[in-house]
């Protein structure tokens, strides 16, 4: 556990090299920003986990398209300044997706593009399976995104399974030798995730739901949060978009630096900021009732959906 002093200096750090920020709640601090010219103006090795999605570089309401190569080697700047700031046993988790080639390719898995730009040694690939999506006529209809779990130092990392261990085994008490064969904890969650999306629509609305185009449900968040830091250190997502990052690592504990240059989507964020703080809020009144002698107070890190 980081103690209440170490995280005041590095929240005294962050504001010492990029000023006031534009949202600012207990551990959170947000700015609206270009992250690139943000993240060459911070000390370095500051950050313990950097969990982001950047533009795919496909003409979305939120970015700017540039040619293939310029979005490559935008790519390398803003990843290298990542490196710089991430602490030794730091990770990076980057989600791209797919471009298109002219008369090359319809669907080109960015990290095909960007294999050698990355600085970080890559742990693993995990498939994000969301089940619901478009259907396709001319291909098989898309039902994932990939996520690129990398560190920073290949040998000293974190890793918390035990914190993300899912617990719905088929067979949860059967043992071999007298001893259980499947921690009591769960399972290894694996490499293959299937959580739902954040949906959209009148009669099918995600509960977490925003009027971000581009969402991460939040139990996909989550589990890379608790997983690869701990309580009380510094996650950062350079394109905060939703606020799903910051929202997620103030709930688990942790500190959270996001940057977005959009300012109507930083009005989201401070919406689920704030609707979070009431829920912990409310939770932590609760906490001073009693049932049979057990305590509510820990309700409030429960709570998934509240501050969507």
């Amino acid at each position: 556990m980081t103690s209440k002093k170490h995280s005041e200096r590095i929240l005294g750090a962050l504001r010492e090299a990029l000023g006031r920020p534009d949202i600012e709640r207990p551990g959170v601090l947000i700015y609206q920003r270009d992250c690139l010219q943000a993240m060459q103006a911070m000390p370095q090795e500051l950050v313990d986990l950097t969990v982001t999605s950047p533009p795919y570089n496909i003409g979305k309401e939120y970015e700017n398209k540039l040619a293939v190569e310029k979005y490559v080697d935008w790519c390398a700047s803003w990843i290298a300044q990542v490196h710089r700031i991430s602490r030794e046993s730091a990770a990076f988790w980057l989600n791209v997706g797919y471009l298109s080639l002219p008369n090359q390719a319809k669907c080109l898995p960015i990290p095909y593009l960007l294999w050698d730009k990355v600085p970080f040694f890559l742990i693993q690939e995990i498939v994000w399976n969301y089940g619901a999506g478009v259907a396709s006529k001319r291909n098989f209809s898309p039902r994932n995104e990939k996520f690129l779990w990398y560190v920073k130092n290949q040998l000293d990392y974190v890793f918390n399974l035990d914190d993300v261990r899912d617990p719905n085994v088929k067979y949860p008490n059967q043992k071999k030798n007298g001893k259980l064969k499947c921690n009591p904890l769960g399972k290894n969650p694996t490499d293959v995730w299937q959580i739902a999306k954040v949906t959209s629509g009148a009669n099918r609305s995600s509960v977490e739901r925003t009027s971000h185009p581009a969402q991460f449900p939040v139990a996909v968040i989550e589990r890379i949060v608790r997983a690869c830091s701990q309580p009380g250190a510094l996650v950062m997502d350079p394109f905060a978009g939703s606020g799903t990052t910051a929202a997620v690592a103030r709930k688990t504990g942790r500190l959270s630096l996001g940057f977005e240059v959009e300012s109507k989507y930083l009005e989201i964020i401070e919406r689920r900021l704030d609707n979070l703080q009431e829920v912990a809020e409310r939770n932590a009144a609760q906490g001073h009732l009693s049932f049979a002698g057990a305590s509510f107070v820990k309700g409030a890190e429960l709570v998934a959906g509240d501050f969507d």
